[in-house]
């Protein structure tokens, strides 16, 4: 017998997942995770992804058994891993879906070509984004730089139809090598253990995943495109980490929401457009490895952000002061500090909060986007490696069809129009009114003005 190898990464799902049907179609079929901290320009995860990680491997490993599908764990650089688990495996084939980020790229294209000196079949699929990269591009032939195009360009295409479930019966049946056990990694948190909140708020499964979907469809879609905005309300989808570990495809629900974006209504369009900025966000990536570190827009080099490090308890100064109550939710300013307290319970953030929170860090307390966007990196469960940092140089209006830099979201103004009854920062505040609450850290009018200033200064150096 053929023995398949197929090697999951950030597809953990057994439905629409080609690579797996391809392996169990050739019989034989072994699933590989490798979790890979050690390969050059990997990121390691952060500690809230790693316990979603955890729990979403220990449901695909479920998925799998009921396939007759054995799944192993390795941990290490993950092209010698596959090198070394394949050989060990006798393996004659080795299937995975792409990935788009330059390193995981590099390690893909070496597993290849090692495959290939050996005469291992190997296949790669399209299966986490509706579009590969490097097909959509301008007329000019350039990556797109504007959103709307963008999704005007990529939405007018067909995308294939949602994959089934492989049949049952086709795993390996022999002895496998050693594995790892999954609770060997320490994924979990347990000295202490933060995650109550996240536990009591997700339930990390593919099959989760599918009725968040279907719950959403049916209940809020409609209503969408003005209750996204309202953190007190339960109106935006919740999808979002189901998305970036791939329990759902993009694919299943584009092709879910086909009836709704039909229907005339504007909630299903906009929440399509939304599937299209996830896109438009790896699009970035593809095109600029670099997008965590780096400015897309190089002349805010130049600005005068700040860059404390609050993770050394022997720097102190007001930046990293700030930057300390900003991550705790004690910054004064309760809409700020209310989703902080949320991200921190929940490993989640409303998604307008986001944009509010994002742009008082960068503009009001003049602190480089790159210092949040590692924050969220950490505690979001749905940190994804192109939507995390796109977001964040957008609302610094360094990145890709930016917000221009001198739009700063008042952080007052934001609640009254998207949180009127305070139900939100109520929930997640709630000594607001009492003198337990702090001042704010800074005059929300003066840091205004300051971070003017500074645009204004740095545009004059440039010139």
């Amino acid at each position: 017998m053929t023995i398949s190898l197929v090697w999951f990464r950030d597809d953990l799902r057994v439905a629409d997942n080609p690579a797996l049907l391809a392996a169990v179609a050739d019989g034989g079929a072994v699933a590989l995770y490798v979790l890979d901290e050690e390969s050059a320009g990997i990121r390691p995860l952060g500690g809230a992804a790693k316990w979603w990680l955890h729990h979403a491997l220990a449901d695909l490993s479920s998925e799998l058994a009921e396939l007759g599908v054995p799944l192993m764990l390795r941990r290490g650089p993950g092209a010698q891993v596959i090198q070394t688990v394949a050989s060990e495996l006798g393996a004659g084939a080795l299937y995975w879906n792409r990935r788009y980020g330059g390193p995981e790229r590099a390690v893909d294209t070496a597993v290849k070509e090692w495959a290939a000196g050996r005469g291992l079949h190997t296949e790669s699929f399209q299966a986490s984004l509706l579009h590969e990269p490097w097909t959509v591009r301008t007329g000019a032939g350039n990556p797109y730089q504007v959103f709307t195009p963008f999704w005007r360009a990529l939405s007018e295409r067909d995308f294939r139809a949602p994959l089934g479930r492989p049949d049952a019966g086709h795993g390996f049946g022999g002895d496998l090598p050693v594995s790892d056990r999954l609770a060997q990694w320490a994924l979990v948190p347990t000295a202490p253990d933060w995650s109550g909140g996240l536990a009591a708020t997700w339930q990390p499964s593919a099959a989760a995943g599918q009725e968040a979907l279907a719950d959403f469809l049916a209940s809020r879609v409609r209503d969408y495109s003005d209750a996204r905005d309202r953190p007190d309300q339960p109106g935006t989808s919740r999808l979002s980490p189901y998305l970036r570990w791939g329990q759902l495809s993009p694919f299943q629900v584009w092709a879910a929401l086909a009836d709704l974006r039909s229907e005339g209504t504007s909630g299903p369009a906009v929440f399509a457009s939304e599937l299209g900025w996830r896109e438009f966000c790896w699009h970035q990536l593809f095109h600029h490895p670099d997008l965590a570190t780096t400015n897309l827009r190089r002349h805010f080099d130049a600005f005068p952000w700040q860059l404390p490090d609050a993770t050394d308890a022997a720097y102190s100064g007001s930046a990293v002061e700030h930057l300390r109550a900003w991550q705790q939710g004690a910054t004064g300013i309760p809409l700020v500090d209310a989703g902080q307290r949320e991200l921190w319970r929940t490993g989640f953030m409303h998604n307008r909060v986001r944009m509010v929170a994002a742009s008082f860090l960068v503009k009001n307390l003049g602190i480089h986007w790159c210092v949040g966007e590692a924050w969220f990196w950490d505690t979001l469960v749905d940190a994804d490696a192109a939507s995390n940092p796109a977001n964040w140089q957008w609302v610094a209006g360094s990145g890709a069809d930016a917000a221009p830099f001198f739009r700063i979201f008042n952080p007052l103004t934001q609640a009254k129009k998207f949180d009127p009854e305070g139900k939100y920062v109520n929930r997640w505040v709630p000594e607001l009114l009492t003198s337990d609450y702090p001042q704010p850290v800074v005059d929300l009018a003066d840091s205004r003005r300051a971070a003017l200033d500074a645009l204004a200064a740095t545009k004059s150096s440039l010139t």
